[in-house]
């Protein structure tokens, strides 16, 4: 019986996930994501036959992980299986992308319609049925929402992690892997070479600074992904600030508002809905050029200041000693905020920029030792795929996972084929 995995993204790059199981020539797909190039145009996964998918699982609707899904829907219509919050946003994501780079999309509005009018949502700890294989949903604790796949194929179990991470936030839980059987492990190594610092000393730490900036009379720039990252930070700010004014801008706010919904998948609502309350959506540019000029903190996107308000704050304030621009997520390869880190301008022959510069890791990716707890914990393991890493990172993960844990670890590309 022929069983084997296509790797159609994230093979030794990170991002563009898309996972394709084969059983006797039928798939099941587990996520099709999009990565950028340098030139912020979208790069689409491998394609397999629309109408041999036997279903999408989507694990969480960040674009690296979603962005793709509408092309299956230009000449098909397979059903696709999420949890219920990861469908509404994920909605809100694909028509954001549409707007943004439609040009380069082989797909309009009307198949991000077909795409979710298709989905079947289902909670944590499910059975459910995917043509010929059975799959249950996991907590993945990368953001709420997320979800492992355990996918049961009749002969072999196949453990997906989609992105993951296994401490406790504001958020989420940590990822729930307990009494997990599979043969055959996919999972992603974005930090396979890293561990995160401890969370609440970086908490502290962001806390205190933040503090300092406020309280010389400075403002405090955080550019944060609009989807997670923003609403951990704006959650913690909520707890432990008090008596400074804090304002969010960008595609944070109908963000917020549909987790808010989907309370269930948020592990503290009481400080997302405090944080809702007593904070100020920026509305509209009126606003926009009124709020830098006070002392205060603006979380707004995008993370790596690509675009977005983000750039418009940074623009205004990075000539002012007494600001800052707190930097909190993920800084790809020449990005403007990695630029930023380690060469102090945003873009090429920029300005130096005179404010205060920090980054700060709030990371919702496991670091080393997490990714390997999680290879322990799975009983019945044979085999370790690992995906979703840079080249280096990937080949060294793979190796310790075979000197550490005696368990054959592959490092594959984008285009090869596993045999389980």
């Amino acid at each position: 019986m022929s069983q084997r995995i296509h790797i159609l993204g994230a093979g030794k790059e990170v991002g563009r996930a898309a996972i394709a199981v084969e059983k006797n020539d039928r798939y099941v797909l587990l996520d099709f994501g999009v990565t950028f190039d340098d030139r912020d145009i979208p790069m689409l996964p491998l394609t397999i036959p629309p109408s041999r998918v036997e279903g999408v699982v989507v694990t969480h609707a960040h674009l690296d992980h979603v962005g793709a899904a509408p092309m299956l829907y230009i000449s098909s219509r397979p059903r696709s299986y999420m949890t219920p919050i990861t469908r509404d946003i994920s909605r809100l994501m694909l028509y954001d992308f549409l707007k943004l780079s439609s040009y380069y999309l082989p797909f309009e509005s009307m198949e991000v319609e077909r795409f979710i009018e298709s989905s079947v949502t289902i909670g944590y700890n499910r059975e459910i049925e995917i043509g010929p294989y059975r799959a249950i949903f996991r907590n993945a604790g990368h953001i709420p929402g997320s979800t492992m796949v355990l996918l049961d194929t009749g002969s072999r179990r196949i453990l997906y992690t989609g992105d993951i991470n296994t401490i406790e936030t504001r958020l989420v839980d940590p990822a729930d892997v307990s009494g997990i059987e599979a043969e055959v492990l996919v999972i992603e190594a974005t930090y396979g070479d890293t561990d995160h610092a401890d969370r609440r000393s970086v908490e502290d730490r962001f806390m205190s600074s933040v503090k300092e900036v406020v309280e010389d009379g400075g403002v405090v720039l955080v550019p944060a992904f609009s989807l997670s990252r923003s609403q951990e930070i704006l959650s913690l700010l909520a707890e432990r600030l008090d008596n400074i004014m804090v304002s969010y801008d960008g595609m944070i706010k109908p963000i917020t508002e549909i987790m808010l919904a989907h309370i269930g998948y948020i592990r503290r609502p009481d400080l997302l809905k405090k944080a809702n309350e007593i904070f100020t959506q920026v509305e509209g540019w009126s606003m926009r050029r009124k709020i830098w000029r006070e002392p205060g903190v603006i979380v707004a996107s995008a993370g790596m200041l690509k675009g977005g308000p983000a750039l418009y704050y940074l623009k205004r304030i990075a000539d002012n000693r007494k600001s800052a621009i707190f930097l909190v997520s993920y800084q790809g390869r020449n990005t403007p905020g990695r630029m930023l880190l380690e060469k102090g301008v945003f873009m090429e022959n920029g300005p130096r920029v005179v404010a205060r510069v920090e980054w700060f890791d709030f990371s919702a990716h496991a670091g080393k030792s997490g990714l390997l707890s999680i290879i322990k914990s799975v009983k019945g393991l044979e085999k370790v795929i690992v995906i979703h890493s840079d080249p280096d990172v990937g080949f060294s993960f793979a190796k310790l996972i075979r000197d550490e844990i005696g368990i054959d670890a592959l490092n594959p590309s984008i285009g090869d084929k596993v045999e389980i």
